[in-house]
């Protein structure tokens, strides 16, 4: 591949998402390529061999794309698609629905709603699902009925009562999400609505159905004072309707629900709620359904990801970021103890377990791979097996290589530095994650340093406090303290790797995006080291930004005033001298746009000379925090790419062709 092609990276398939089936013999997957104008993404399904004899099969197509596969336990596919299903008079304004794709023939839907289904679960013949529903419906029929009344009358308006509102990059309501159960066999699938009144309580929730049926368990959000809310633990009891709570605790929330095979225990995480002083912590948690207490599996220094469970149910199947890497672990239930399955610095997502337990079935990424259907041992620690991929491997412009420096409180830094294959002195790209409770480890279609590197530049990218992966201490280091210790770090671990002799001290530049460009903003107002800043959907004003973000009520914890005034960037912005590349989207909810537009007004105030303003904004009126439609990920690596040669390589400036 040509990696200065930028339409070419971004027309390179993209798989998201695994299900295996019940028999062990089927992997699904769904492989995400751009529609015939190149402007939206459309997933189809894909089959791979677990075995890695098979060439890997599509098994669906059709202009609206599929996602969410599972399988039934007859090893059917059921999969969600807004694709019009050809027994009905096709809506244009018609959701998702409930689809099933047999081992022969061709799939037909099975379900619908008139907010759409979302997230399906099948146990037994059973399967759960959220679908949005307006307050006040009762039937299918009564909820078609007030949406079709909305629109007659041209009404979006939403009266909210608490909190939230928002999320990343859309409005919540006026429809909220209720758990459905449905029996399959009979079509259309009759629904059950398990949660007639939810409010706001099942947003984002993690949910599971025992293969009789008769138990749900799932999160639910507690509203609390002072527009906080906090995710418990709840189980339905489906015959009598009674619901009865599994976990429950202001210190505490849950995620990550997953029954085991038996049905009678449920493993979640379980997170201590942070606090101004302390980021809390994160343990994978069984519980029994017959009100059995709480059985912490492990103490571990590491924050769990996601969970599986082995088949005999004496272990949990792991992952948790870890040193640049996120291993699959084998947690044993008899005594606490972790075992790291991969060796390598992958990092694994979307566990699937074989049905005798000997394998996981996983999606592998790394900094330096996108994506791809792999096998390990669940027993034995070892490489990964790599089965037939519905997308090709890639050919890197350059080289993954680790470096390592020394905190200034004795705490042990690393980083990942793609270096370029070309020979001679390389420029210098510092780029910092966002999270900030995240680390560099897995691959990145957005924030891809192989582009960096195709242009000739060595891209750094460190995991300085605030990380996971590396243990409490290392968050504990900037808690709070958000211009401390990640800012020392990141240039700590800067100045090692300047000390190789392939790359130039004198021309450097630094971006992030998210927490990574309030990095970027406090670099800015603190030093002049850099030739060019890029900072992207970041925190200006801490002080604003606590109240107008999608979940004040989480930031709040840890933003207090007397935190807020010792890490506002915004208060120094008289300091900054290096040139800014400043890039917000309005959709973007996580950050909204005013952080961006209070700091280009700062900066353009300090303009003396307008003719001579070194500092640019790209603004996206209709992009959200990461900028994700093709043709403006194309733009937005155009415009840096210029600002850097502008800045970095002494060039002259070069505005792309879409902004002229």
């Amino acid at each position: 591949m040509d990696w200065t092609d930028l339409d070419a990276f971004q027309a390179l398939p993209r798989l998201t998402g695994l299900a295996l089936s019940p028999d062990g013999t089927r992997l699904v997957t769904c492989v995400a390529t751009l529609d015939a104008k190149k402007q939206k993404w459309v997933a189809a399904l894909w089959e791979i061999d677990p075995t890695g004899e098979r060439s890997a099969t599509r098994l669906t197509r059709s202009a609206k794309g599929e996602g969410g596969p599972v399988f039934t336990d007859g090893g059917d596919v059921l999969f969600v698609s807004g694709r019009p299903d050809p027994a009905v008079e096709e809506d244009e304004d018609a959701k998702a629905g409930l689809w099933l794709l047999p081992p022969q023939g061709e799939a037909r839907q099975i379900g619908s709603r008139p907010g759409g289904v979302d997230g399906p679960r099948t146990s037994g013949g059973h399967v759960l699902l959220t679908s949005a529903t307006l307050p006040g419906a009762v039937t299918t029929d009564d909820d078609a009925r007030r949406r079709k009344d909305r629109k007659d009358r041209k009404i979006s308006a939403i009266l909210h009562s608490g909190y939230p509102i928002r999320y990343w990059d859309h409005d919540l309501g006026p429809d909220a999400p209720r758990l459905l159960l449905g029996r399959l066999g009979s079509e259309p699938v009759e629904w059950t609505d398990l949660t007639p009144e939810p409010g706001r309580s099942l947003d984002l929730a993690s949910y599971d159905v025992t293969a009789d049926g008769a138990t749900v368990v799932t999160t639910w959000m507690v509203a609390e004072p002072h527009g906080s809310r906090r995710a418990t633990l709840r189980a339905l009891d489906v015959a009598r309707g009674a619901w009865r709570v599994l976990g429950d605790g202001s210190e505490h929330e849950y995620g990550g629900v997953v029954l085991s095979p038996d049905g009678t225990r449920v493993a979640v995480l379980r997170w201590d709620r942070s606090t101004a002083e302390a980021p809390g912590n994160c343990y994978v948690v069984v519980i029994g359904l017959d009100g059995t207490e709480e059985q912490v599996v492990s103490g571990w220094d590491r924050w769990p990801t996601s969970l599986r469970w082995a088949p005999g149910g004496d272990a949990l199947l792991v992952t948790a970021d870890d040193h640049g890497a996120a291993p699959v672990f084998r947690m044993s239930l008899a005594d606490g103890t972790v075992t790291r399955l991969s060796t390598d610095a992958g990092a694994y997502s979307d566990l699937q377990v074989s049905p005798d337990g000997g394998y996981v079935y996983a999606l592998r990424s790394a900094v330096d791979s996108p994506p791809q259907p792999v096998r390990i041992s669940a027993h034995v620690p070892g490489e990964p097996i790599i089965l037939p991929s519905p997308a090709d491997g890639l050919g890197l412009p350059g080289t993954l290589v680790e470096v390592t420096a020394n905190a200034d409180d004795g705490r042990q830094l690393r980083a990942w530095l793609a270096v370029p294959d070309s020979k001679g002195r390389h420029p210098l790209l510092l780029w910092v994650h966002g999270g900030p409770l995240a680390s560099w480890n897995s691959w990145s279609w957005r924030w891809n340093p192989w582009l960096m590197v195709a242009q000739g530049y060595a891209v750094l990218l460190p995991d300085p406090a605030l990380s996971t992966g590396y243990g409490l201490d290392h968050i504990r280091a900037s808690w709070g303290d958000w211009g401390g210790a990640t800012y020392t770090d990141v240039l700590r671990v800067t100045d090692a790797a300047l000390t190789r002799a392939d790359l130039d001290g004198d021309r450097t530049a630094m971006m992030g995006g998210s927490f990574g460009g309030y990095l970027a903003n406090w670099i800015a107002v603190h030093t002049d080291r850099f030739k060019a800043i890029v900072t992207h959907a970041s925190l200006w004003g801490l002080e604003r930004f606590g109240g107008s973000t999608d979940a004040p009520w989480y930031w709040g914890r840890e933003m207090t005033p007397e935190m807020i005034a010792k890490n506002d960037a915004s208060q120094y912005a008289h300091r900054i001298v290096t040139p800014m590349l400043v890039v917000h989207g309005d959709k973007d909810y996580r950050v909204p746009v005013g952080e961006a537009l209070t700091l280009w007004w700062d900066l353009c105030n300090q303009a003396a000379d307008p003719a001579a303003m070194p500092h640019r904004f790209l603004y996206f009126p209709d992009e959200n925090h990461w900028v994700l439609s093709p043709g403006h990920a194309v733009l937005w690596y155009q415009t840096v790419l210029s600002f850097l040669a502008w800045h970095v390589l002494d060039g002259d400036e070069s505005v792309p062709e879409p902004l002229r």
